[in-house]
């Protein structure tokens, strides 16, 4: 559950870092670019140990890449409808329930 709560924390730094400056159209690219880096440096401090203790616990590489994804998702869609006021339709939904499909099929041994 430490990964799964690691991975959770550094994808709510990753998505702010990746589309927080979306809306903020008059910003010089450069800057948005330097602070999401620093916002992305948090994102760095938490996946690294999230990775190594699943990794540890006994989780494959593939395992870990697409229960990350998973996370991404879910955080970026409460993202996207939150700050982004971007809707959230039936196809985003059905994208979504097909991941979910992977991950059942990437954890079934």
């Amino acid at each position: 559950m430490k990964t799964i709560g690691l991975l959770v924390c550094s994808n709510c730094f990753m998505t702010i870092a990746w589309y927080w400056y979306l809306k903020e159209k008059g910003l010089p690219l450069w800057k948005a670019i330097v602070i999401s880096w620093c916002i992305a440096f948090f994102e760095y401090c938490l996946v690294v140990p999230a990775n190594r203790l699943g990794y540890t616990a006994g989780w494959t590489g593939f395992q870990l890449k697409i229960i990350q994804e998973v996370i991404t998702l879910i955080i970026f869609c409460f993202f996207a409808v939150i700050y982004l006021k971007e809707p959230l339709r039936w196809n985003y939904l059905m994208s979504f329930t097909l991941i979910m499909g992977a991950v059942y099929f990437a954890f079934k041994k």
